[in-house]
């Protein structure tokens, strides 16, 4: 008996495309500040910049080119380029992961929030259980700290198990959260897994971006024999628009599939995209130290306005990645906080309502903030300063 239900329309990008390029300040990206195509070929050696210059515009490899999953794996502890498969955007690794491990008598677990096509792919295939992640409101202790924010409990997993249980999938840095799991419990977690003989799908896009570098995770496929970890060029290195991304596993059968599946989808990369995600991952440490940069002086930024309008927003710093999750908690409600923001000051944030899921219940007042762009952030804090005066000034 299948539990599997037809795709849902996809609310985030429903939602955007109402509002993402119409909105006068975008505040709820998900993605690093970008760079354009002159500034990255500034970046490249002589040989990369000839290279993408003379690119023969004809199908390419369906792996990926050789010599970018050769950068690719440099990126991780463990792999080697046959570990790597390259996809077209972090999209069709959900999607296509899901229809080649899956079938309708498993079962999938998966934390709430998360982005939907984590959600979403599976329920299309199979019966899938939600665990709710757990939200604690900050308080300082001893020392001033303020402790507190989402984890997510090894316990309401370890219950969520059933005997047809085949795949955990899961997001961290987290979106919409910003949390990181400990190593400790990353490590029960994998633990859990080898013991019921599960695969561990990481979606690890904002892998390199922590605000405090020391709190990084290590990455699944290196740690995990049944570990798939999803990246992408569009999150971290802020390049979305060369829809460029890629698994990583031990388990070379499996990639395989994945690798015969996407016959049926993207067919190759684009051989223009593949060039220039080769230079910009020879130049990470820059491209990534940028970003993190913009980040740090951006979550400052923002605290400072939270700070300067007590009672209206309660907030806690992300720990990696660029969005956090702060519940507002001024007069009416969350939903009617973000329509005010953008109906009278055209600034878009994401309600959490965007998150709402079919399999638990949707985290109230919360709202999406991303921290992870230059100019365009700073004026949409000015103009969220300048609505804050009008609309919650005593």
């Amino acid at each position: 008996m299948t539990h599997a239900k037809p795709m849902r329309d996809f609310g985030l990008e429903v939602f955007f495309s109402r509002w993402e390029f119409n909105a006068k300040h975008h505040m709820t990206a998900s993605d690093l500040e970008s760079m354009s195509l002159s500034e990255l070929l500034a970046m490249a050696s002589p040989e990369d910049k000839s290279a993408f210059e003379n690119l023969w515009l004809g199908y390419t490899e369906t792996w990926g080119a050789p010599a970018l999953r050769v950068e690719i794996a440099k990126t991780y502890e463990c792999m080697q380029p046959e570990n790597i498969l390259c996809l077209a955007g972090a999209g069709e690794g959900l999607y296509t992961v899901a229809k080649v491990l899956l079938s309708a008598d498993d079962h999938v677990i998966v934390p709430t929030p998360n982005y939907q096509s984590a959600e979403t792919v599976p329920l299309s295939v199979c019966e899938v259980t939600g665990v709710p992640m757990h939200y604690q409101p900050p308080q300082p202790d001893q020392n001033g700290i303020a402790n507190g924010g989402w984890r997510l409990d090894l316990d309401d997993v370890r219950a969520a198990i059933q005997p047809n249980t085949k795949l955990i999938s899961l997001n961290f840095p987290h979106n919409p959260t910003g949390m990181l799991m400990g190593r400790e419990d990353l490590d029960a977690l994998i633990a859990l897994c080898r013991e019921h003989g599960l695969y561990l799908l990481s979606d690890e896009v904002y892998y390199g971006v922590e605000l405090d570098p020391s709190n990084r995770m290590p990455q699944i496929a290196d740690i995990y024999e049944r570990g798939i970890s999803l990246n992408v060029m569009s999150k971290a290195y802020g390049m979305p628009g060369l829809r460029v991304g890629w698994i990583a596993s031990q388990d070379k059968a499996l990639l395989q599939k994945v690798e015969r599946y996407k016959h049926y989808l993207s067919i190759c990369n684009s051989a223009p995209s593949e060039q220039l995600s080769l230079i910009a991952l020879k130049n990470r440490e820059q491209i990534l130290g940028r970003n993190h940069a913009i980040m740090l002086d951006n979550v400052v930024l923002l605290e400072q306005l939270f700070n300067d309008f007590p009672g209206l927003v309660e907030w806690q710093r992300p720990m990696g990645g660029c969005v956090a999750f702060p519940k507002y908690t001024g007069p009416g409600t969350g939903e009617e906080f973000c329509r005010l923001l953008i109906e009278e000051s055209g600034v878009l944030l994401l309600p959490s309502s965007i998150y709402s899921s079919e399999l638990t219940d949707v985290p109230q007042d919360h709202f999406r903030i991303g921290i992870g762009r230059d100019q365009v952030f700073k004026d949409g804090l000015a103009a969220m300063r300048t609505h804050f005066e009008t609309h919650y000034s005593d």
